[in-house]
């Protein structure tokens, strides 16, 4: 029996050898069709479908088709297997000259993964040398849903764009209801060119232009053609008045602030054609919005969210079926520290004068404002009505484009708390000494030239550290400066994290000793003592410098949103506790008998610092531009710390201006 068995296995071993060397089996033959298949080589497929198949769907419907649902659902990662006869299922398909294989495939496509499992049927065509195996084809085997016909489609859900949101949850960027005015041609009236000259005017926009929108290929007479979004309720009113006119509510992008937190926050709008070329394929159509400055372009990735996406077989009388979904994803809220409530203030308080300021809690390194005057407003960006709107704040001599307190500027006399701090780490300065200088000008000999330091006022007797601070002294600086030589202050100030980015989510310009990152020149380090020369800082890193006096000698970490840990430290040691404590009592002094007696108006205390940065060529010359610094806090309170920049105070009162503002600020928050 076993002989018998064995002679049978042999028969049919030696049958399935005849057949591999003069035909084809349909497991060798599908398995190439596979492998065609799996790199979308459409022509060969179609050269392996049987002849009714072929008769039954020409080229177009196999070739193209498939090229064309492939590229539109951007399919990839496509991975077909099969299950190949056995033995005793091969020796029947091929005596009967047919045979089925169920296969399964798997994919991935614009909306996600999708697989499915369907049958080959094979059959054996031609004669002698010519025979061969050809696949039964049919739509099933692009999805099995369109077998006996339907059509594909994409439904896409657009996300919700995340909001901007202050520490109390109060909106700087929002989704709000605005206006979209559109035009019925047919309805425009008896004359249809004056209305449009009207419609024109009241929208800030050309004639040409509500022309191009009316001339579009898909534009019926009876159809609303959209024109432009707006949120001015009172030219709403007007437009009403014209006919054609049409208004549907719509909801978009929209600045509470406006001009207050305008810099901070920035604005979206329509994707260019150059950053579109710059995304991911899919990522951004040519219609979507996109961050264009500020929080809203830093943060694009957080709230723009991710649209949702349905393939969807629809057929005639047939519910439909989903192919394959990508849920929507809404954008994510960004938190931040700021406070609406200051930023608001101090930008009021600066009633149009250029110039910036920054506002910490100065015990727990939060930012509460971020302000840049003037600015202009996300609101008319969008939907503004003003015809030339870009062309006029870009020719605004005051620059309302410039984010100034992103920006880097001279600090003077701000700056001297830094120097002092130096010079009491590195022994230059002590407190106690007392140092001779007489008049108003100083200079250090002959490699000076004709240049000399000059100071606001005369000291009664020897000037210490006390009166150098309280009277803002810059002879005495400039000797301390020169002192302690260019390399141990250069390293000072970088312990202080200048040269370095400011360790912020926001990106702000870092700080610098000079153009270079060295004073090579005598002269130079003396001004650059007293925040003259080419010193440059940030109204925020300039807050933060303070953040020592109030925190036993340690600068904080600033943070801004949120979700951040507070009261980290980024600097250590700058200053020892009872150095801390003696600078903040000189603080109290420059208020209470110095160059900020402007703040002594409050019935709170305030201590702080003037500056008055000199924007002037040598120091013969008397014209030149000024700008006014002070940088203070609610002494006792300490719970915010304001450092304000206001450009030109020359003429102004100088640094007092500025702190005729920050005190107005403090009483208006008390």
């Amino acid at each position: 029996m076993k002989r018998y068995i064995l002679f049978i296995s042999l028969i049919f071993f030696i049958f399935l050898a005849a057949c591999s060397e003069d035909e084809v089996t349909p497991n060798e033959r599908f398995d190439s069709y596979v492998k065609q298949w799996e790199k979308e080589e459409f022509a060969e497929m179609y050269g392996m479908i049987s002849s009714t198949s072929a008769e039954t769907y020409p080229t177009e419907e196999f070739v193209d088709r498939y090229a064309k649902i492939y590229e539109d659902l951007n399919i990839s990662e496509l991975a077909i297997t099969f299950e190949e006869l056995n033995e005793e299922e091969l020796e029947a398909a091929m005596e009967e000259g047919t045979a089925t294989l169920p296969f399964h495939v798997e994919m991935e496509s614009i909306a996600g993964p999708i697989a499915f499992d369907y049958e080959a049927t094979l059959n054996q065509e031609g004669e002698e040398e010519e025979k061969n195996w050809f696949v039964e084809w049919n739509p099933g085997f692009i999805f099995p849903q369109i077998k006996d016909g339907g059509e594909i489609r994409f439904d896409t859900t657009e996300p919700t764009r995340g909001e901007i949101l202050d520490r109390n949850k109060m909106p700087l960027a929002m989704n709000g209801p605005i206006f979209d005015v559109g035009i019925v041609p047919e309805s425009l009236g008896a004359d249809p060119e004056q209305n449009k000259e009207q419609i024109a005017d009241l929208l800030g926009i050309s004639v040409e232009s509500i022309d191009q929108a009316l001339n579009a290929g898909w534009v019926e007479p009876n159809l609303l053609v959209p024109i432009k979004e707006i949120y001015d309720e009172a030219v709403v009113d007007q437009l009403l008045q014209i006919d054609g006119v049409m208004i549907d509510n719509a909801t978009g992008r929209i600045y509470p602030e406006g001009k207050a937190a305008a810099h901070l926050v920035g604005y979206v709008g329509q994707i260019t054609a150059e950053e579109l070329e710059d995304k991911e394929p899919g990522q951004y159509g040519a219609n979507d919005v996109i961050g264009k400055r500020g929080l809203e372009q830093l943060y694009e990735e957080q709230l723009k969210g991710e649209k949702g996406l349905k393939i969807i077989i629809e057929k005639e009388g047939e519910d439909d079926t989903l192919l394959a979904e990508t849920p929507v994803k809404d954008g994510e809220n960004i938190s931040l520290t700021i406070d609406v409530n200051i930023q608001e203030e101090i930008y009021n308080s600066l009633e149009g004068d250029a110039g910036t300021a920054a506002a910490i809690d100065p015990k727990s390194g939060e930012t509460l404002a971020l302000v840049s005057s003037p600015a202009f407003d996300p609101n008319e960006i969008l939907y503004g009505t003003k015809p030339n709107l870009w062309e006029e704040l870009q020719n605004d001599e005051q620059n309302p484009i410039l984010n100034r307190f992103s920006a880097t500027f001279a600090p003077g006399s701000v700056i001297k708390p830094v120097t002092v701090a130096i010079g009491l780490q590195n022994g230059s300065i002590t407190p106690e000494e007392e140092i001779e200088i007489n008049g108003l000008t100083w200079s250090n000999g002959e490699g000076w030239g004709d240049y000399e330091v000059r100071r606001v006022s005369e000291s009664t007797g020897p000037v210490d550290l006390k009166d150098a601070l309280v009277r803002s002294d810059n002879i005495y600086f400039a000797m301390k400066g020169i002192e302690m030589g260019s390399e141990a202050f250069i390293s000072g100030l970088q312990e202080f994290g200048f040269g370095e980015e400011l360790p912020y989510e926001y990106p702000i310009t870092p700080s610098t000793v000079s153009s270079t990152g060295e004073i090579n020149d005598e002269v130079l380090l003396a001004n650059s003592s007293y925040g003259q020369g080419e010193v440059e800082m940030s109204a925020l890193h300039l807050a933060l410098t303070y953040t020592p006096l109030l925190n036993k000698g340690n600068m904080l970490k600033p943070t801004f949103l949120v979700s951040e840990d507070t009261g980290q430290v980024w600097k250590e040691n700058l200053l020892s506790s009872d150095q801390a404590e003696m600078l903040k009592g000189i603080l109290r002094e420059v208020v209470t008998n110095g160059t900020a007696e402007q703040a002594n108006e409050a019935e709170f205390p305030i201590s702080g610092k003037t500056g008055t940065a000199e924007l002037k060529l040598t120091s013969e010359d008397k014209s030149g531009k000024e700008n006014g610094w002070f940088v203070g806090y609610p002494t006792d309170d300490q719970n915010i710390l304001i450092a304000m920049m206001v450009e030109h105070t020359e003429d102004r009162g100088g640094s007092g201006y500025t702190v005729e503002k920050v005190t107005d600020i403090f009483k208006e928050l008390k």
